[in-house]
């Protein structure tokens, strides 16, 4: 579904989400402890390890809500920058 590094990348971010804990597409991003902050600096990491950038449109509520949102949206910005 995704690479490791975005794995380990957005655990870092999820303090809820024990290290047994399965994380699924489907894994609410808030409900594992997700919040504002943690959300800046999970993009500033993603667009620095990913060499991407989000766009405007893709900084919304919608986009982490799950793990699959926004590994769909960060497959989509790779895809954009080739």
């Amino acid at each position: 579904m995704w690479d490791q590094r975005f794995e380990t990348i957005l655990r870092q971010h999820l303090p809820f989400l024990g290290p047994d804990e399965p994380l699924l597409g489907g894994t609410s991003l808030r409900d594992s402890g997700l919040d504002s902050l943690a959300m800046v600096e999970l993009l500033a990491t993603l667009e620095s390890e990913y060499n991407v950038r989000f766009v405007d449109e893709a900084m919304s509520m919608e986009t982490f809500a799950t793990a699959e949102t926004l590994w769909r949206t960060m497959t989509g910005l790779l895809g954009a920058a080739v």
